[in-house]
């Protein structure tokens, strides 16, 4: 995630990276438009969260969780429903990562799947409004990383996604001001999927899903977050000050759009897998 590079990678390792890349090879030997294996599993916590997800990606690994309660909406939306996606790094994942409160990797992570959720407005919000300006559904998802080898937005994106799909939680009403539950159970209101997928440039190259060795060489990153009509529904560029020619961006736009497909399938068999 964030610019590492200068304290954990050397120059002979930047070196063989770009030798490689030059010959058209990687470190792990994929194509430069490929994801590494990817395993999703969900429900994995029930006993914790509402919907849950875990999803390995390579050797990074995350956890989503998601959380449904009851609050009061936001003065300018009073008829909408709350939706809002955090992280939290901690040092198991990666000794890159320190304890205490959300540092800038944390935070940015969430920013950009966070991001990815509202502008595709994944979740329907009108729909988790109770009674408009009282009450209203607040939906959290969170996001743990379990291990860090790059590429943890495209992971958390996942899982995020996941776990929204597979939310279930407790109907409530509002009667004489009093929150009572109806007995029936809900599912969110999703509405439509959007999935993120980074690419970075290294030198002159475009690759998919960085490996961290890769990362801490990059350039810069961009990513994209697509939704199931091929629609680019948000795109964030960060991960270093380098700068992508607009026929980059159109390159790295056509390599986020072919591989979407098999990512949305893995997420359809996950979903369907619990029901």
């Amino acid at each position: 995630m964030g610019d590492f590079s200068s304290q954990t990678i050397s120059h002979i390792d930047r070196e063989f990276i770009a030798e490689l890349l030059g010959k058209g090879e990687r470190l792990d030997g994929r194509a430069f438009n490929e994801y590494r294996d990817i395993q999703i599993e969900a429900n994995v916590v029930p006993a914790k969260a509402e919907g849950s997800a875990m999803v390995q990606l390579g050797d990074t690994s995350v956890v989503a969780g998601v959380k449904v309660l009851v609050g009061e909406p936001y003065p300018d939306s009073p008829d909408e429903g709350v939706i809002m996606v955090t992280a939290e790094m901690s040092p198991i994942a990666s000794p890159l990562f320190e304890l205490g409160p959300p540092k800038e990797d944390a935070i940015e992570l969430a920013r950009i799947v966070d991001r990815g959720v509202r502008e595709s407005q994944m979740v329907d919000a009108k729909a988790l409004c109770i009674e408009e300006g009282k009450k209203v559904y607040m939906v959290f998802a969170d996001v743990y990383p379990l291990e860090y080898d790059g590429n943890l937005i495209d992971a958390s994106s996942i899982a995020v996604n996941v776990a929204l799909l597979t939310t279930k939680f407790p109907e409530m009403k509002l009667e004489e001001k009093e929150l009572i539950a109806t007995g029936e159970i809900k599912s969110l209101p999703v509405t439509n999927i959007a999935v993120e997928h980074t690419v970075v440039k290294i030198g002159k190259h475009l690759i998919l899903d960085p490996v961290l060795k890769e990362e801490f060489v990059q350039d810069c990153r961009l990513t994209m977050a697509i939704d199931e009509k091929d629609n680019f529904t948000a795109l964030q560029k960060g991960g270093g000050t380098g700068a992508m020619s607009l026929s980059l961006i159109e390159e790295a736009m056509d390599m986020a759009l072919d591989a979407g497909k098999i990512i949305r399938e893995k997420i359809d068999a996950s979903v369907k897998a619990i029901k």
